[in-house]
C-alpha cells in the first residue's frame, strides 16, 4: 500500500524500512576441516562471505567466530599460522573471538 507519493503510509507494519541486523555464527573447527583444508582459500573472510551470501537487505551486524587453539602435535607450524588467521580476523569490527578447547579422545565401541 502506497501513499500517492509512492511512499509507504506512516506506522505501515509493511513495508521493512531499515537493513536488518544480522549476526553469523562460526565454527571455525568445521569451517576449516569441512571446507578449508586442502583448498587455496585459508584466508577466508568469514564477514565478506556472508554479506556475500546474505540478501541485500541484511547487514552483518555481528561474526561469532568460535574456535579452540590447535595443539601443534602432527604440525609444528600450525599454532602459528592460526594465531595469524585470528589476529586477522580480530581488526575486523564485526568479529568476537571465542575460544574453547579441543577435546579429542577415542571411544571404544562395543561390538553388536
Amino acid at each position: 500500500m502506497l501513499s500517492a507519493q509512492g511512499q509507504p503510509p506512516r506506522g505501515c507494519p509493511c513495508f521493512v524500512l531499515e537493513p536488518m541486523k544480522t549476526w553469523i555464527y562460526v565454527d571455525g573447527f568445521n569451517l576449516y576441516y569441512g571446507a578449508l583444508k586442502g583448498t587455496p582459500y585459508k584466508w577466508l573472510d568469514p564477514v565478506r562471505l556472508a554479506k556475500t551470501l546474505l540478501p541485500q537487505e541484511h547487514v552483518v551486524d555481528r561474526l561469532r567466530y568460535f574456535t579452540a587453539l590447535v595443539s601443534g602435535k602432527s604440525d609444528p607450524t600450525a599454532p602459528a599460522r592460526q594465531r595469524i588467521y585470528l589476529n586477522a580476523l580480530s581488526i575486523l569490527p564485526e568479529v568476537r573471538i571465542h575460544y574453547g578447547r579441543f577435546l579429542a579422545k577415542i571411544l571404544n565401541l562395543p561390538m553388536l
